[in-house]
């Protein structure tokens, strides 16, 4: 088959002498990055669907900027988070396009939560909410920004941390912008920004706002994606978990709060209204605390059956929708009074009715023994397998309440220091994924660095709701035979046997010895980190541990140390970047597979076993392939870089299974000797790194 002319277009300009060869300093051509390149741009041309896996050093952000900037199509840009957006649209895109010589608009578009709102602002200025001298300060710093910014974009404070309390008190919500009724409507950061977006050519968003318009949650933007012709989705390992919350519902404890709130400042222009509201806005701050407490025994996260196994539970939860409705009842009288009263009533009634829904259908105490006859029927060699893959871990006893079957979704919740969310999630989202887009008629590109499970994409394409998709598998060009080495200790115990952890750190510290630290440990519990972490306290190299300060500071800390060594869980397992010396070793302590304590994943396993499927090969097994590879993806990450890989988990030689995480992997050569490790630093001073080249 013949490429065509813009597959043509963007391979010559990813070439030796191209564009961007020509243009961008150290810029270093790839034939796998020029491969991808005229892979998404042939998708582009047909409005087809493709679904790329682009290994470590490919390139695949000039890949897709390069055929999206020549398409002259309008370009919707989707990225795993806002600090990844910010690099898109900030760094990557002008460098391609200046190189390209384009002059089409470009547009950056966040949620708007990330928004300046004038309206909520100017209601908290004079509010006693401010805990402290220094966050009053903090608004006041704020308040004068507010004058002074263009954008009103809230990550221009760079001194704001990103869970400041004050957050939430200058932006908007979807539930409480009150849009155009809003008496600062013409000065909206919100509307201003989709006005950009819908006149640029290329518009960078996030995985979250994309997912809020496609499930019509539209945060106030409209449907901003309807008139785009190519949508390319990076780091789509990631859409179809997101997916299951954007198309599912949640209640929190925090909207409530603020609700109860925001209630109250209204008063401040009606000042009649206070005498009605007090009393109901601050019974619904009780009952929201009530309930929080209330829930204290409950396991951290759990399903609505479990949740309804707790009297105490129930009575708050009941006391919550009366809270709500009584409120409601109060700002009746008053929303014709302002925009303000208008839109706490309305959300008063929405997290009613939220709450109405996650309880209903959900409030099954004896479903365990309906399904009882299901549970013992399982093949007991796959059941036994299964659970000794998720850490041997005990069977939810109330597993038979997970699955609500009238519309096939799980209720659940989740507990934090201070607070709660419930959530209604949805366990299979490739039928809405399919509908949008196939509605939007445009051509779809999803890559990653991690979709492929032994070489095959059925189960990403299974959960995007792909059908015989176009696939490419882009290989990392790295040289792994002399850049890596992995290590597979010997004498472990399974991970399930006690002392496993000392076992484990035992092993370990003759590889840190070797690197001299420079080492990340990814741990598959928070609970083995922590015992970890004291096993290694004291150590000679500087301890980095997640939990003890914020992930960024802990990042910073570890690069700046220069022999330090940092322990992490889950979270660090992705989109952590350290290129260098500062970071030569890689561990992993489990195989990563799914937490048994998850809800909405243990229903998916239940799901899939009801439906006649293998829960471990069908679910557990690639979801743990994508996040071992995630993992081992933070060691190499440029051409001068070496390093080893460890991964410690003996499953991986004893179990069959275990062949299939290996051969997902690049081709690091494996060692079981420490001795080779040792022989590979050794070897590490007569390597001289040139100047790292860059390739998108």
């Amino acid at each position: 088959m013949v490429d065509s002319r813009l597959s043509q277009a963007s391979r010559a300009a990813l070439v030796e002498g191209g564009e961007l060869a020509r243009n961008i300093a150290a810029f270093a051509p790839r034939p796998a990055q020029q491969d991808l390149a005229a892979a998404i741009a042939e998708a582009f041309d047909s409005r087809g669907t493709l679904l790329a896996e682009a290994g470590t050093g490919t390139g695949k952000t000039f890949a897709y900027l390069v055929p999206a900037l020549l398409s002259g199509k309008k370009t919707i840009i989707s990225t795993g988070t806002r600090a990844l957006q910010d690099q898109l649209y900030h760094r990557d895109l002008p460098r391609v396009r200046d190189a390209l010589g384009t002059g089409l608009k470009t547009a950056l578009l966040k949620g708007r939560a990330n928004y300046l709102c004038h309206y909520r602002m100017r209601q908290a200025q004079g509010e006693p909410r401010f805990g402290s001298r220094e966050l009053a300060a903090q608004f006041q710093r704020i308040v004068a920004w507010s004058g002074r910014t263009r954008m009103g974009d809230m990550a221009e404070l760079e001194a704001l941390p990103e869970d400041s309390p004050l957050l939430p008190m200058v932006t908007s919500t979807a539930e409480n912008c009150l849009g155009s009724e809003c008496p600062f409507f013409g000065e909206c950061f919100v509307v201003q920004a989709r006005q950009r977006a819908q006149a640029a050519d290329i518009v960078v968003v996030n995985h979250h706002l994309l997912l809020a318009d496609l499930a019509l949650k539209q945060e106030g933007f409209g449907e901003i994606l309807p008139g785009a012709q190519a949508f390319v989705v990076d780091e789509a390992h990631q859409l179809p978990d997101l997916a299951a919350q954007f198309f599912g519902e949640n209640l929190s404890a925090r909207p409530l709060v603020e609700l109860a709130r925001d209630a109250l400042a209204e008063c401040k222009d009606v000042p009649a209204a206070l005498a009605t509201l007090q009393a109901p806005a601050r019974e619904l701050e009780h009952a929201v605390r009530a309930l929080r407490s209330a829930m204290d025994e409950l396991p951290v996260r759990g399903t609505r059956g479990r949740a309804a196994e707790r009297p105490e539970a129930e009575d708050a939860f009941d006391a919550l929708a009366l809270a709500l409705r009584q409120l409601h009842a109060a700002l009746l009288p008053l929303a014709a009074t302002s925009p303000g009263f208008e839109g706490c009533a309305v959300r008063a009634r929405d997290f009613e009715l939220r709450l109405q829904r996650w309880r209903g259908e959900a409030v099954v105490h004896a479903a365990h023994d309906e399904y009882a006859d299901d549970f013992a029927e399982l093949d007991a060699a796959a059941a036994a397998e299964s659970k000794a893959a998720a850490g041997g871990a005990e069977e939810d006893a109330s597993a038979g309440a997970l699955v609500d079957r009238n519309d096939d979704s799980v209720r659940w919740y989740e507990l934090t220091a201070r607070g709660f969310r419930l959530s209604r999630t949805p366990l299979d989202v490739s039928g809405p994924l399919a509908e949008h887009r196939v509605r939007s008629q445009a051509a779809w590109v999803f890559t990653s660095a991690t979709l492929a499970v032994g070489g095959r994409f059925d189960h990403y394409a299974t959960k995007l709701g792909l059908h015989d998709p176009t696939t490419l598998l882009a290989p990392s060009p790295f040289d792994w035979q002399r850049q890596a080495l992995c290590y597979l200790p010997r004498g472990l115990p399974e991970p399930t046997v006690r002392g496993y952890n000392e076992a484990m750190v035992a092993a370990l510290r003759p590889v840190l010895e070797a690197s001299r630290g420079r080492a990340f440990v990814l741990f598959a519990s928070h609970r083995a980190l922590r015992e970890a972490a004291e096993l290694l306290r004291g150590g000679p190299w500087p301890l980095f541990v997640q939990g003890e300060a914020p992930r960024s500071l802990l990042l910073e800390r570890f690069r700046a140390s220069g022999n330090g060594v940092l322990l992490g869980a889950a979270s660090f397992r992705e989109g952590v970047d350290v290129a260098g010396d500062a970071l030569s070793v890689v561990v992993i302590d489990k195989l990563p597979f799914g937490a048994p304590d998850d809800p909405v994943f243990e229903a998916r396993l239940e799901a899939i076993r009801r439906a006649g499927g293998n829960p471990f090969r069908d679910e557990q097994l690639p979801q743990a392939v994508i996040a071992l590879k995630q993992g081992a993806g933070r060691l190499i990450r440029s051409e001068t870089d070496r390093g080893v890989l460890v991964l410690c988990d003996p499953r991986l030689l004893s179990k069959s299974y275990g062949r299939v995480f290996l051969e997902s992997l690049p081709p690091l050569p494996r060692t079981r000797a420490a001795e080779d490790v040792a022989g590979f630093f050794a070897a590490e001073s007569l390597s001289h790194p040139s100047q790292e080249q860059v390739h998108g």
